[in-house]
């Protein structure tokens, strides 16, 4: 992503978000877009194929941004760094792929708090026009998509499976995305602690309900023990086992349920729940 074409893409958002605000949607033109914008209409065509594709173009670098960060730590990309080390091992114990997903979804927050006026302007356009809402939901489900990828590509193969990883990817961006509403209908709140308090539960609860068989190189975990492979503190004492203990618990760390699948979909529904619940 170069920095002209950062630059480019900011200034025909930023333009056509205030053409749209002061003028309607259907009252703007791609001529006056592109005059605003300081950039030929040739030149608006190559680069935004319509007036719904400008609203949105700077989220198109930020998506780009998000995989290029992701693939960063993929174990292919790791791997090929390093001499030796085999291209085809499918994860790496030193990587968390849950807390990867959560910076991503992060930068994404980020993004929007940085651009306050347009992500403000935007947010009050998507009220009144439904192809741009249509449009953001499009947007939404290829960062999710993104996210899914990522898991399956990365996650140790116990942790894998298709259903955990469209379900963590969906946990994340439904998360992000109700506490940046939040935000975005009263911008004074610093809601950046809660985003990160919400993003830990839903790692904690992918934890508590995927397969406790540890990673190679580490002891299996006593019964009812704290055990997330990425973790950097020893596990906490052994604790009787619980069902179904909520993620957001005070009494943390929290306790495995061991009921597999369903528990883990049980557990990051809960966190999810907890947080959108009153948004």
């Amino acid at each position: 992503m170069t920095a002209v074409r950062t630059h480019t893409h900011a200034q025909a958002v930023d333009a056509a978000v205030d053409l749209f605000t002061r003028q309607g949607y259907e009252g703007t033109t791609v001529e006056e877009i592109a005059d605003a914008a300081k950039v030929s209409r040739a030149t608006f065509f190559r680069r935004f194929r319509s007036k719904e594709d400008v609203v949105f173009a700077d989220h198109e670098l930020l998506l780009e941004e998000v995989v290029v960060m992701l693939a960063a730590t993929r174990p292919d990309a790791r791997a090929s760094e390093e001499a030796g080390h085999d291209l085809g091992r499918a994860w790496d114990p030193d990587v968390d792929p849950y807390l990867e997903v959560c910076r991503a979804a992060r930068m994404v927050f980020d993004h929007h708090v940085g651009q306050r006026e347009t992500s403000l302007a935007r947010y009050a356009l998507l009220q009144q026009v439904p192809a741009l809402r249509d449009r953001e939901l499009i947007t939404t489900h290829r960062y999710e998509r993104a996210f899914t990828h990522y898991l399956r590509d990365t996650l140790p193969p116990e942790r894998s499976t298709s259903t955990a990883s469209i379900a963590f990817a969906a946990s994340v961006v439904a998360v992000h995305n109700a506490i940046l509403r939040r935000w975005l209908r009263t911008p004074s709140l610093d809601l950046r602690p809660e985003l990160e308090e919400a993003f830990a539960d839903l790692r904690r609860a992918a934890v508590l309900g995927s397969s406790s068989s540890p990673l190679p190189g580490e002891p299996a975990p006593s019964r009812g023990a704290w055990s997330s492979p990425w973790s950097t503190a020893r596990p906490g004492p052994t604790r009787s086992p619980a069902p179904c203990a909520t993620p957001w618990s005070r009494d943390r760390p929290g306790r495995e349920c061991g009921r597999g699948i369903l528990c883990s979909a049980r557990h990051r529904a809960a966190a999810v729940a907890h947080v959108l619940r009153g948004r």
